[in-house]
């Protein structure tokens, strides 16, 4: 069993050969963006604050921007397909099912940050270039990474429209309630097998990120299947991105199922920080979302070796939530099931007390749990 921890660099963000700024949006390309959007807004609790389509100039395709505390999620549809944007969105969900295209990222710099990563060996998708309308100026630029997912990196300067130019501001589909999450945690993102190592040095060399953990062998590991998990982050760790690739098991593990049911390799979850973790938990499942199971069993030894926590061990018990603690602290974590038919994408919530970590102590509890849906499934 092995996990290295590699410490947080004590460089300042403007010697970084790469700075960013956090986490902009996650963008979805998704078969129907209205109900889309009526879904996050009430079993996520999200604030629907941006529109773009017919009624704004946008002929082609309809997004609908959501936000909760610096969470922004993007949800686009094609109305019907002109160029070749709308040709790829619309082949995307064909071909992927609804799914993340882009994990967009704050940039103070993008000319400089496009030139750097095209320097050492990023695909270019799209050049830096200025969009503008009467609340400013911003510049927007595109690369490639693993499967058909893109990093845009977004210079937003002074800009104060509600998203970008093309947006205009739009009112809550439902009223927002108490906020569930406030931040984007970490993205996680699925690849093939032996192709882990490959974008880990992606990161590395086109972006500047650090390795950050790395979970191999019997870290994720069940009698059944198992994968491999290594986390890349920008200095500042406002930006981390676990990577996971399938290992050679008995039976077929969730990457596999991911990789065969969403065409290949993707975004698998998006894990969302909260600071109540417990009300969010309530509110979300209130709404319909559905959350993997915890067998009691789990509960049983847990406060033997997490200790004390903010919440009662019966809390955790009730809600089905994990628990793991570290040198650093301890987190309280739990997983949607998928949220669409295909068994692909799904989101975590995670409240944090120290930890920096990602639930190892977790690890064999979620996969069994995994399973078993994956076994329902016919998938496993």
């Amino acid at each position: 069993m092995t996990e290295t921890t590699h410490a947080t660099p004590d460089t300042a963000r403007q010697a970084d050969p790469f700075p960013v700024k956090g986490m902009d949006a996650v963008v979805f390309a998704v078969g129907n963006a209205k109900q889309a959007a009526h879904y996050y807004s009430t079993a996520f609790g999200m604030k629907l604050v941006a529109y773009s389509g017919p009624e704004n100039g946008s002929r082609e395709t309809a997004s609908y921007v959501l936000e909760s505390g610096s969470v922004r999620f993007v949800l686009t549809s094609v109305i019907k397909p002109t160029t070749d944007w709308g040709r790829f969105l619309s082949g995307h969900v064909a071909e992927h099912g609804d799914g993340v295209i882009d994990l967009a990222i704050e940039v103070p710099d993008a000319r400089a940050a496009y030139a750097y990563a095209l320097e050492h060996g990023a695909r270019g998708i799209e050049a830096p270039h200025e969009v503008r309308d009467e609340h400013g100026t911003v510049v927007l630029a595109s690369i490639g990474t693993y499967g058909q997912t893109r990093h845009t990196l977004v210079e937003r300067g002074a800009y104060t429209g509600p998203y970008l130019p093309g947006y205009a501001e739009a009112q809550p589909m439902v009223e927002p309630g108490r906020r569930r999450f406030q931040a984007v945690d970490h993205c996680v993102g699925n690849v093939e097998l032996g192709m882990m190592d490959e974008w880990v040095k992606f990161y590395n060399n086109v972006m500047g990120f650090t390795n950050m953990k790395e979970f191999v062998g019997d870290d994720i590991a069940t009698e059944y299947s198992a994968l491999m998990s290594k986390v890349v982050a920008d200095g500042t760790r406002k930006v981390k991105f676990p990577l996971n690739e399938p290992a050679v098991a008995k039976k077929k593990s969730q990457i596999d199922e991911y990789l065969e049911f969403y065409g290949g390799p993707g975004v698998q979850h998006i894990a969302l920080a909260t600071n109540d973790i417990v009300a969010t938990v309530r509110a979300m499942r209130a709404a319909g979302v559905q959350f993997l199971d915890t067998p009691d069993s789990y509960y049983d030894t847990l406060g033997e070796w997490v200790g004390e926590t903010r919440v009662p061990v019966e809390t955790l018990r009730e809600l089905k939530i994990l628990a793991d603690r570290d040198e650093d602290g301890y987190l309280l974590q739990i997983f949607t099931k998928p949220v669409q038919d295909r068994p692909t994408v799904f989101f975590e919530m995670i409240e944090r007390h120290g930890s920096m970590g990602f639930g190892k102590g977790n690890f064999k509890a979620l996969f069994q749990a995994i399973e078993r849906e994956q076994d329902r499934r016919g998938n496993l």
